[in-house]
């Protein structure tokens, strides 16, 4: 019996409030002037959504709450009841506790009941690990209609009384670089007419000796008191090792369906920052392929960013278009990817 085609049936997305632009952080950290020309000139994103009110330091929302709303949404959107689905995976790196789960009080609250429940750490390849899991199971016919979360909410994280001209390099980027958000989609292994086939999913762990890129640390009642930066990033690692590593993931996934680089008519790549994006796209050199970016508007969402890319590109899929997908994680080097296809309906 041949394995089932999967489907992604819908995806939706949720952003926290209105989005907060360059000049509005700067204003925030009374750096504007040089603060929005740093930011046009190494980052390039122009807006980003956030779950802390940067005037009390509040957090309006929880990761939980924007999952909540991404996953009722992609139910509704694909007319699939909470009653239906028979499995439920989650990518994120900053749940909103350690216990109990967020895909579990996301579960809870869309009224998801009696089906398997995973929730994955990681970071910028949170979301195609969940994907991956539910791909397998589906594929093995172990699940029929699979809801896949991914989103990250960086409250914890943003202290409103940092001075940003005091913050190391690495601390100011951070300040920038990320927003919060969250996306869900549901997978089906049922025909569903103009949905378009998910092919294959990749993730390969690859930081065998390699020290970590990006640390982010947890603390708790024993070392919440201790001055020590929560995040710590090695650019300098990422932007060398990144692109390689997305054309690594690339190569793969195009050897594994038995495309060649000009079949490729879309392009969901890395979304780090628009600067960094833009570099990634030109060493992948694929010739034909639309890129399908976000981060300029979103800001790094991380386990988000892969549904904001989605929610983009499939109204635009005719027939017959392929679509190749790439997400690197630099905490300790992961290279993942997928690849998608509409495909044309005989008869």
């Amino acid at each position: 019996m041949a394995a089932p085609q999967i489907h992604i049936g819908s995806v939706a997305t949720a952003l926290p409030g209105p989005p907060i632009g360059n000049a509005e952080l700067g204003a925030f950290f009374n750096a504007s002037g040089m603060f929005e020309e740093w930011v046009d000139t190494f980052i390039g994103t122009r807006t980003r959504h956030l779950s802390v009110d940067l005037e009390t330091g509040e957090a309006r929302f929880t990761l939980a709450d924007l999952a909540e709303e991404a996953g009722r949404a992609a139910l509704k959107n694909a007319g699939v009841a909470p009653e239906d689905v028979d499995l439920v995976v989650m990518g994120t790196s900053m749940p909103d506790q350690l216990l109990p789960t967020t895909v579990n009080v996301v579960a809870d609250r869309l009224g998801i009941e009696g089906v398997p429940s995973f929730q994955l750490q990681s970071g910028c390849t949170g979301a195609m690990q969940a994907l991956d899991i539910a791909h397998q199971l589906m594929v093995a016919g172990r699940h029929r209609t699979v809801l896949v979360i991914g989103g990250d909410v960086c409250a914890k994280h943003v202290d409103v009384n940092l001075d940003f001209t005091k913050l190391a390099p690495d601390e100011m980027v951070n300040t920038v670089l990320f927003g919060d958000g969250a996306g869900a989609a549901v997978l089906t292994a049922e025909p569903v007419a103009g949905a378009p086939v998910l092919h294959r999913v990749l993730v390969r762990f690859v930081g065998r000796g390699r020290p970590p890129g990006q640390i982010v640390e947890w603390f708790g009642m024993g070392d919440r008191h201790e001055n020590r930066s929560a995040l710590h990033e090695d650019f300098k690692a990422i932007e060398e090792h990144v692109p390689v590593l997305g054309a690594e993931a690339l190569e793969e996934l195009l050897d594994g369906q038995g495309w060649q680089p000009d079949d490729v008519d879309y392009l969901m790549p890395p979304q780090l920052s628009v600067r960094m994006t833009d570099r990634i796209v030109r060493h992948l050199a694929l010739p034909r392929a639309q890129e399908v970016s976000c981060v300029g508007d979103t800001g790094n969402t991380a386990n988000a960013l892969p549904f904001f890319q989605l929610e983009l590109l499939l109204p635009r899929l005719v027939p017959g278009d392929r679509a190749v997908a790439v997400a690197i994680e630099s905490s300790k080097w992961i290279k993942s990817g997928f690849v998608l296809e509409k495909v044309r309906e005989h008869g």
